[in-house]
């Protein structure tokens, strides 16, 4: 696939920057902001939007990707709350394109999502999005057609308030994580629907086991190696796709080439962390600086003061920091199997570095992590079952009777899950997991935001309490590399029927040993406690292994809405449903 237009001959060789800025390709309106550091800047209310082919080299390859305007990221585009914006979206690829405003409230046929709001953007075709503003925040856009978000078609959003915030900064910068493989996507995924651990390249050795032996005795290291071997999985296999073929990027550069950003001594800086991953969790800190969290998934939330945070893919969070007298800092995201990194600098002048943080040790999964036994102060982990058990569908009552189930506890499976060859586990005890790290994130030494530290600046908006509950479970088979919601692939699925107006209550239970990020489209997601009370709205919510977690949803809007994994891959295999809001 070759560049079609003369401006590609022009941007090939900056694609991997992404810092366009000044370069005068487009028109900016007049209240446009370009900061140094930042990619290409288009503010106003009128758009002009181009998604083609692009050589890129990321790692000493040539490869062709997919961008937008020519450029990954795509442009930094900014928006003013309670603005109409039309953003016209022309296709130069060769296949059907599209575009998904993540965790943005508007009408249902403009969610770009192809077969449910609309239907893809045709080679050589435009659509037209047009809608009101109804929010203000930190969110981000990409592609939901096949896998061409692995392959470049994103870029983030900025949404400014109406009411001015109540924080000071003289700086503001987007920090826009993601993952690049040399390969086919496709290729990638036939390689883990093979061998799921493919990418695995820290499986346990014969050393491993005589260590193990030492420490702990054949008797409890062979019912440990059992235990594993059941669930089919690996205590190392955290990650489907590793380093072995990603390069972790920081606004569309890698750790050889990083980005910078300036400041003066004194200053403050926003800066707002986007993970535009296809499938890397991402744990981020500034060594050196603490990172106060004024925002979670574009909602402002109560200020809290952590050293790092763990970046779910398809999450948001702004951050405020306040430099020293250092010159320059490092801006460090590292895989959360600890097999790369993304990286980039804060400085008060161009070209200066600072020194990149080791890569933590390589977490290793426990018992407990999978279910078995406890994580001391974190509570019980839940229990996993490896064979099929489930009795009934989906629970769905009185929101009386659900309050009961939020706390931990046994758990009913539904009956779409007995016998099913799509799964090879179930979890009988989940449990919330709202103040734990995770795994390889506890007692590092560091203050770690967990979902609990997590506070809304408003009170739950609705007040209603659900008037039902439904509940559905995160389902896979590792070895197969298959992903569902309750045993059943989206190809197979009813849609999930809600009434204009209701208040639900959504409880999931991940029955898999692997982190999910779940992002409902059109519609919050107000996240709870334990005991039911509102914690935080969110866009997309992470589910850690035999963890369960409510939030409520009210069907304030009309139409189709995708339900599914952000793990792009296993969005791709089945873990999909359809919302549908109607009359």
């Amino acid at each position: 696939m070759h560049s079609t237009t003369s401006r590609r001959t022009l941007l090939k060789g900056l694609a991997a920057g992404g810092a366009f800025a000044g370069l005068g390709l487009w028109r900016q309106p007049v209240w446009a902001l370009t900061s140094p550091g930042q990619p290409t800047v288009l503010a106003g209310t009128e758009f002009d939007l181009t998604i083609d082919a692009l050589d890129v080299d990321f790692t000493g390859k040539r490869r062709t990707a997919m961008a937008i305007n020519g450029s990954i990221p795509g442009p930094l585009l900014r928006w003013r709350e309670g603005d109409t914006v039309t953003l016209r979206v022309r296709n130069r690829l060769p296949v059907d394109t599209s575009i998904h405003w993540h965790g943005i409230l508007l009408p249902a046929n403009m969610d770009g999502v192809p077969g449910f709001s609309f239907a893809g953007i045709a080679p050589n075709g435009l659509y037209e999005y047009r809608f009101r503003v109804k929010q203000h925040g930190t969110y981000w856009y990409h592609s939901h057609s096949g896998f061409q978000e692995q392959l470049g078609v994103y870029g983030p959003l900025i949404i400014e308030p109406r009411q001015p915030e109540p924080h000071r900064y003289e700086r503001d910068y987007v920090v826009m994580f993601s993952d690049w493989t040399d390969e086919n996507p496709a290729r990638v995924l036939a390689k883990l629907k093979k061998q799921s651990d493919y990418y695995n390249e820290h499986r346990r050795t014969v050393g491993d086991f005589i260590r193990d032996v030492a420490d702990q005795g054949w008797s409890a290291t062979l019912g440990d190696r059992w235990a594993w071997a059941r669930m089919n999985m690996s205590p190392t296999d955290l990650a489907d796709v590793s380093g072995a073929t990603y390069t972790y990027l920081l606004n569309g550069r890698t750790p050889a080439n990083p980005w910078s950003g300036l400041f003066k001594p004194g200053e403050r800086i926003r800066l707002r962390l986007i993970n535009g991953s296809a499938m890397s969790y991402l744990d981020f800190r500034i060594p050196g600086l603490k990172l106060t969290v004024i925002a979670a998934d574009g909602q402002p939330v109560e200020p809290v003061q952590v050293d790092e945070l763990r970046l779910a893919v398809a999450e948001t969070y702004d951050v405020l920091v306040e430099p020293g007298d250092q010159p320059a800092y490092s801006l460090f995201a590292q895989a959360m199997d600890r097999s790369g990194y993304a990286c980039g600098t804060l400085a008060v002048r161009d070209g200066l570095r600072a020194p990149v943080p080791a890569v933590d040790p390589r977490p290793v999964l426990s018992m407990a992590d999978m279910g078995h036994g406890e994580h001391g102060a974190h509570g019980q982990a839940a229990g996993m079952d490896h064979g099929s058990h489930g009795s009934m569908a989906d629970m769905d009552h009185s929101a009386h009777g659900a309050m009961a189930g939020l706390d931990q506890g046994t758990v009913t499976h539904p009956a779409s899950e007995a016998g099913n060859p799509l799964l090879d586990m179930q979890t009988m005890m989940p449990v919330a997991k709202l103040d734990d790290p995770g795994i390889g994130l506890r007692d590092n030494g560091r203050r770690v935001l967990t979902y609990a530290d997590l506070r809304s600046r408003f009170a739950d908006p609705d007040g209603r309490q659900p008037g039902r509950t439904l509940e559905l479970h995160l389902t896979g088979h590792m070895e197969r590399f298959a992903w569902s919601f309750d045993g059943v692939p989206f190809a197979d699925a009813e849609p999930i029927r809600l009434k204009y107006g209701e208040r639900l209550r959504m409880v999931l239970v991940n029955d898999t040993m692997m982190h999910h990020p779940i992002h409902l489209h059109g519609l919050w997601s107000d996240l709870e406690d334990q005991q039911g009370n509102f914690l935080v709205r969110k866009h997309t919510i992470d589910m850690p292994p035999g963890s369960r977690r409510s939030f409520r949803v009210t069907a304030d809007a009309l139409g189709r809405w995708a339900f599914h994994c952000h793990l792009l891959m296993h969005m791709d295999l089945g873990m999909f449903r359809e919302f549908r809001v109607e009359e």
